[in-house]
């Protein structure tokens, strides 16, 4: 079991030791040694992190993701947990449609609206702003959050309900006080999930967005390997390790 162990963590390991190695290393260096040779100046990942930085605006595409990723993040928790609050608990008409046509936004692939959608916020002024990219990830996420909070209501003690109604308090005090606190493992989950996957977004962030302001950190990311694939290795491995 140990050795197993051991296995899972080398292999964990050993692609961060080859992160951090190249970023150490001349292009020429680089070409010339092996992959996990030591390197000569260890003070050239400086030099190439700073490199990677005024090639690709990495520092403003991590800024960037971060506001992407929490801000999106957030509103889509907040938005469909009222909304599955909404379909699931209170008496509104056709709840079970409603629910169907928010959660239908996952049965088409990213692929089919990309065209529309950049077409529709070049028109609307949306193009290549912050505003624009923290609408569309807060928006993109929010039918797969309804989806596990509306299950994850459905399955709750109605009793508690009955109890905070007899209480006197309203619906909005309701989801507040009583709903959100006792649904805070799936809204953790949520949050990390779509934290992880907006972070980790590249098609839309190329499409979307083309100033370093406004780009985020993969795409920014991509521009380490040059137009025609001409980027040096270790400025690539320094951009990866910021």
């Amino acid at each position: 079991m140990l050795g197993l162990l051991c296995l899972f963590a080398m292999a964990w390991v050993t692609p961060l030791v080859i992160v951090v190695l190249s970023s150490m290393k001349t292009p020429i260096e680089q070409s010339q040694s092996g992959t996990l040779a030591l390197p000569e100046n260890a003070a050239m990942i400086l030099d190439n992190i700073s490199s990677a930085s005024e090639l690709s605006g990495i520092g403003n595409g991590i800024l960037s993701s971060l506001i992407y990723a929490f801000v999106g993040s957030v509103t889509a928790v907040i938005v469909a947990s009222s909304a599955a609050y909404s379909i699931a608990m209170l008496k509104i008409r056709f709840p079970f449609f409603w629910f169907l046509l928010i959660y239908s936004g996952t049965v088409f692939p990213f692929q089919m609206y990309l065209m529309p959608l950049f077409q529709m916020y070049q028109s609307v002024g949306l193009y290549d702003t912050r505003m624009g990219m923290l609408l569309f990830y807060s928006a993109i996420a929010v039918p797969f959050c309804l989806f596990v909070f509306r299950n994850y209501f459905i399955g709750m003690q109605q009793e508690v309900f009955e109890a905070a109604a007899l209480d006197g308090a309203s619906s909005f005090q309701t989801y507040l006080r009583v709903l959100l606190p006792m649904a805070k493992a799936p809204a953790l989950f949520l949050f990390v999930t779509q934290f992880s996957w907006i972070w980790n977004d590249f098609l839309f962030g190329q499409v979307l967005a083309k100033s370093d302001d406004v780009r985020p950190v993969m795409t920014s990311l991509a521009l380490l390997s040059g137009t025609y694939g001409t980027g040096t290795v270790p400025q690539q491995m320094a951009g990866a390790l910021t």
